[in-house]
This record gives C-alpha cells, sequence and structure tokens, in this order.
C-alpha cells in the first residue's frame, strides 16, 4: 500500500471567532473541493477504520455524512444517518444531550443496523466529546457493536477522547 506525503493540513482553513468569539472554526470546505485531498482524506479514513471490519458506518449529522457516505462505499459496508431532532420519518430512537449552552438531540431509526452489527461512527470534528458520546448513547439502543469512531480533526487540547467509551481514531490533531 502507497504511503502519502499529503499533508492535509495544508487544505483545511481557519475561521477565528466563528460561530462565536473564542472559537476557531476548522473549515473542511477546502479539503473537500480540491480533488486529490479530498480523496487523500477518503482513503485515509477508510484504512483507520477498515480494522473494525464495520458492517455499518454511521455518519453524525451533517458534515460527518459527507466523510461517512464515501468511506462505506470505499469499504463496502453500509452507512447509516445520525440526524438532528425530526429529521427522519417513521419511528425513531432519541438521545437528548447538554451542550455548553443548552442542549440538542440526536436521532436514528431503529432499522439503521442489525443485532449484533459492527459500527463505526464517524464525524469531521472531536472537540469536547459531547455529540459523539451522545451519538454512542443512542447508538447502544440499537444493540450493535460499537467498535470505535472516527473524525478528520481532533482538537486534542479539549481532551474529547477522555469522553468516549470507545475506540477514537482521527486523521489530523490540533
Amino acid at each position: 500500500m502507497k504511503v502519502s506525503k499529503m499533508d492535509l493540513k495544508n487544505h483545511i482553513r481557519t475561521f477565528p471567532d466563528f460561530p462565536k468569539p473564542g472559537i476557531l472554526f476548522y473549515d473542511i470546505s477546502t479539503l473537500l473541493k480540491n480533488k486529490d485531498a479530498w480523496k487523500e482524506t477518503v482513503n485515509q479514513m477508510a484504512n483507520l477504520i477498515r480494522p473494525h471490519q464495520p458492517d455499518v458506518i454511521f455518519g453524525i449529522e451533517a458534515r460527518g455524512f459527507l466523510i461517512a457516505a464515501p468511506v462505506a462505499y470505499a469499504l463496502g459496508c453500509g452507512f447509516a444517518m445520525v440526524r438532528k431532532r425530526e429529521k427522519l420519518p417513521g419511528k425513531r430512537f432519541s438521545h437528548t444531550y447538554a451542550l455548553e449552552y443548552g442542549e440538542d438531540s440526536l436521532e436514528i431509526q431503529p432499522d439503521a443496523a442489525s443485532t449484533g452489527d459492527n459500527v463505526v461512527i464517524v464525524d469531521d470534528l472531536l472537540a469536547t466529546g459531547g455529540t459523539l458520546e451522545a451519538a454512542i448513547q443512542l447508538l447502544s439502543k440499537l444493540d450493535v457493536n460499537i467498535c470505535g469512531a472516527a473524525c478528520i480533526i481532533e482538537l486534542i487540547d479539549l481532551k474529547g477522547k477522555e469522553n468516549i467509551n470507545c475506540p477514537v481514531n482521527s486523521l489530523i490533531s490540533y
């Protein structure tokens, strides 16, 4: 297997004080629009996730969808969505969790994975780990094997991994 020399950090731009003062936003849109960097990102994410032998990869709304779907395709497994409240039709499992400024809810459909499936959860960025931990709590309602989680970016100073009860891998650390 070819080892890449591409530094994906060169394809991510930052916006200070977005969406509020004191936050440095890591924007992956520049990574997505560069065909070589995007292909490299999908390949590297697939390599991170492959050892878990997932049956289904769950992407967290919304940027997690962008990553999880092509990685699931590359690995030949299913893709499912962890959505915000009331974005899915039919019966749904829901999990509400605390944010620093209130609360939010995530939902999945009960048939998004089958009992005993190996699943991996994907998002673009791991900060404090709150959203990822909420997704893990939600997926535990499906009686699946949560093998791990993966993201493009991890903000290591926020120690989000410490709040996650499964292996977490990232491509880039800041």
